[in-house]
């Protein structure tokens, strides 16, 4: 499996419907991206979402960015990533995730108080699924939504990899040093095609307000500088944090990010191009794959 350097992370497909989204699939292959990443939250579900854009493009892995384990048990996600491995050998990559605890415990009803042993639990249900279908000639690949030190380690021992979210540069060499050389790091960086900063920092709101405010992803920034303070993480969090998260600028700002990133480390870069309008991002796809010279 091959996702080269630059891949696309975006909600865009599932705002949009089912065969519109399967002819952006085809137009991010034919630009050159070598994945595209498609969350499970509030939107199509994630196994069957896949399998729908799977039918776009001849050689774009889709990945999952990620599954939630508390949306189905561990036999049905085990049968789930073999039977897409099988059917799409090498394109299908699972990213598992705990999500978090306002979704989990508010929306799906469960009980997030072990989230990490309950994600050992899921592996270890995972592979132990009895499949009795026609088995996939290519292992079925999975990485695992990791912040802290234990979930790295276990994306490490567990997984091929990790997958990153709403992170900058210095958690990616962090990130890299606890994987070691060998596992996939995949990390997701948002980014906003604009030039002036009020303007740039307003748009990106959309995206930094819906997180600032989630314990992971706070406690992951409070990790890498104990300076923050509650102000930094207010509303749609202050100037200085949504600067560290989101890439806004023109194309050499935006080709700096990515390109810290991968210096930190990472294999993989998906980008998240935030918009006014988040079903329109055609113009900002062709622009990235323009930039990093992907055809």
């Amino acid at each position: 499996m091959d996702l080269g350097p630059i891949g696309i992370w975006t909600f865009t497909l599932d705002l949009v419907p089912s065969a519109r989204s399967i002819e952006h699939v085809d137009e991010l292959d034919e630009l050159g991206f070598g994945a595209v990443w498609v969350p499970e939250a509030v939107g199509r579900e994630a196994f069957t979402g896949a399998s729908l854009l799977l039918r776009g493009g001849t050689d774009i892995v889709v990945a999952t960015g990620i599954a939630s384990i508390w949306a189905r048990d561990p036999m049905a996600a085990g049968a789930a990533h073999r039977t897409l491995t099988e059917a799409h050998p090498d394109r299908f990559l699972l990213g598992l995730g705990v999500s978090h605890q306002p979704m989990v415990e508010g929306i799906r009803r469960h009980d997030y108080t072990k989230p990490y042993s309950r994600m050992v639990e899921y592996l270890d249900g995972m592979d132990a699924t009895l499949f009795l279908a026609a088995a996939p000639t290519s292992e079925p690949r999975r990485v695992l939504a990791a912040l802290g030190p234990k979930m790295l380690e276990l994306a490490r021992d567990r997984a091929a990899g990790a997958h990153p979210y709403f992170v900058p540069p210095e958690h990616t060499a962090i990130a890299r040093e606890a994987l070691g050389e060998g596992p996939l790091l995949a990390v997701e960086q948002a980014v906003v095609f604009e030039t002036d900063p009020a303007r740039a920092r307003e748009v990106a709101k959309a995206h930094t307000g819906i997180y600032t405010g989630l314990p992971n992803y706070a406690n992951n920034l409070r990790r890498l500088d104990p300076t923050l303070s509650e102000e930094d993480f207010a509303g749609a969090g202050s100037d200085w944090l949504i600067d560290r998260i989101v890439a806004w600028g023109d194309e050499d700002a935006i080709a700096a990010r990515v390109q810290a990133h991968l210096d930190a480390g990472a294999d993989h870069v998906c980008i998240q191009v935030i918009t006014e309008d988040p079903r329109v991002t055609d113009e900002e796809w062709r622009r990235l794959a323009a930039m990093f010279d992907l055809s």
